[in-house]
């Protein structure tokens, strides 16, 4: 079994940096303040042929009265989880009683404890190991997260206490795992909806918008399949997007919907649809995601009021027009069923694969239907198509005069092949190739003689027909 290692302790210490330096990437948002990371970030790190899992979480007795105690359960609840746990200290702060209290407490949770000493580089590794010998966990061991000064070795003393890997050749299944981002304004309710879904408290939830910053990866189980979900930052206009640390959580918001398969825009019913709303669906449709409209807080909404919302959302949203929209109420759980099925049928149409026989017939049909217009004297011919990519669907059509195809034709197609594929909340893209001219690039080999024949020839022909 790959061994979990939860890394606690105070804001500000260096928990996120170590975070990304284990597991070789930048999931976790780093920024010399403390509170910045709240909800509990997963990720996977090897070791030679180690492989583990790390978990980050926020910083235990934070300031931030309202929020503090949730991050603090979350962080306790990562550490009971976890097969081991990393207690992360600040080597220039020096041992503070916060950092006695949290040992403490994590002394009762009966979990393997290591204590590793950051910021420590250009130390004296005997000064600054002596204070916190007091806390009463072992060897402490003075570390640089952000240059990697005596990680290798921290991990190798954590590792060592687990049995090793099953080193036998075996291939790893590839992650089919559906994946679902759930994106919208702030305090949208969208870290309430997943944890519906879930069935437990995993996200951290407050009516404080900005609340989640990092883009939080849920592995869930939805009608008996396994699927992962994206919990996002809220995406806010660009003129009220003023700290640096929330200029990179849309940054996080965008990486997620590139990763996502499925995009599920949660839009407050109560509010109606916001501008915000439509920049968020035209940041899903511009990269190509299929989309799923979740209008929350529908238990308080009668159905008139529902009706005019549906209306709303067709007026206000009509380039998504092909997404399906679902009534629910994440805090009731209402309607996650019916939200569960689009997400899975939105999926299965963003990944579907048609053979080219079948588009080709379908293109034929389209085209006798409603032939393209003229353009420029001449029309175009569309001869077949094939199947360019999926996620989204890409049509590839081949023919002559294709790229003066006027974009209302182009949408004309898309939607003619939706409807002819029984496809539902996935756009698709249609990319035209123009055919080769057949004789482009031949030389000329006539001789002069035979060019002063045909010049003859071609004036004796205009002299008997003047006659």
């Amino acid at each position: 079994m790959t061994p979990v290692i939860a890394l606690l302790g105070r804001p500000n210490v260096g928990k996120s940096t170590l975070f990304n330096r284990l597991t070789r990437t930048r999931d976790a948002l780093v920024a010399d303040f403390p509170g910045v990371t709240r909800d509990r970030l997963v990720g996977s790190g090897q070791l030679g042929e180690r492989p583990f899992w790390v978990v980050d979480t926020g910083g235990l007795l934070g300031e931030d009265a309202q929020l503090s105690g949730k991050v603090s359960d979350q962080a306790l609840a990562a550490a009971q989880e976890a097969d081991a746990v990393l207690l992360v200290v600040d080597a220039r702060a020096g041992l503070t009683a916060d950092d006695r209290t949290i040992a403490d407490t994590l002394r009762t949770l009966g979990r393997p404890v290591r204590v590793a000493i950051n910021k420590a580089e250009h130390l004296n590794p005997d000064l600054v190991r002596a204070d916190f010998f007091e806390l009463g966990l072992g060897e402490p061991t003075p570390i640089s997260a952000s240059h990697g000064h005596g990680v290798r070795s921290l991990l190798d003393g954590i590792l060592e206490a687990f049995p090793p890997p099953d080193l036998s050749p075996t291939q790893e299944a590839e992650d089919t795992r559906p994946v679902f981002a759930v994106v919208g304004r702030p305090n949208a309710v969208k870290s309430t909806l997943i944890n519906r879904l879930l069935g437990q408290s995993r996200l951290i939830e407050s009516p404080v918008p900005g609340t989640t910053r990092d883009c939080v990866r849920v592995p869930v189980q939805l009608d008996g399949r396994e699927c992962l979900l994206l919990d996002t930052a809220g995406l806010r206009r660009r003129a009220q997007v003023h700290e640096v640390i929330e200029k990179f959580s849309v940054i996080k918001t965008l990486q997620a919907i590139d990763l996502a398969q499925v995009v599920a825009l949660v839009i407050d019913g109560e509010l109606g649809i916001g501008e915000q709303d439509a920049r968020i669906a035209g940041q899903a449709l511009q990269r190509g995601r299929a989309l799923v409209v979740a209008v929350n807080k529908s238990d308080t909404l009668d159905e008139p009021a529902r009706a005019a919302l549906r209306r709303e959302v067709e007026r206000r949203l009509p380039f998504i027009g092909f997404a399906p929209v679902e009534f629910i109420s994440a805090k009731s759980g209402r309607g996650l069923k019916a939200l569960t099925r689009s997400l899975f049928a939105v999926h299965s149409s963003a990944l579907t694969r048609v053979p080219t026989s079948e588009l080709t017939r379908l293109l034929e049909a389209i085209v006798t239907r409603n032939p393209p217009p003229m353009s420029g004297g001449r029309r175009a011919k569309l001869r077949y198509a094939h199947q360019g990519g999926h996620s989204p669907p890409t049509v590839v059509i081949h023919g002559t005069q294709v790229a003066g195809l006027p974009a209302h034709y182009l949408r004309y197609l898309e939607n003619s092949f939706r409807e002819a594929l029984g496809l539902t909340g996935t756009p698709i893209r249609i990319v035209t190739r123009q055919g080769e001219n057949p004789y482009a690039g031949r030389v000329n080999t006539l001789t002069a003689r035979q060019v002063e024949r045909r010049h003859r020839a071609r004036r004796r022909g205009r002299k008997l027909f003047r006659d």
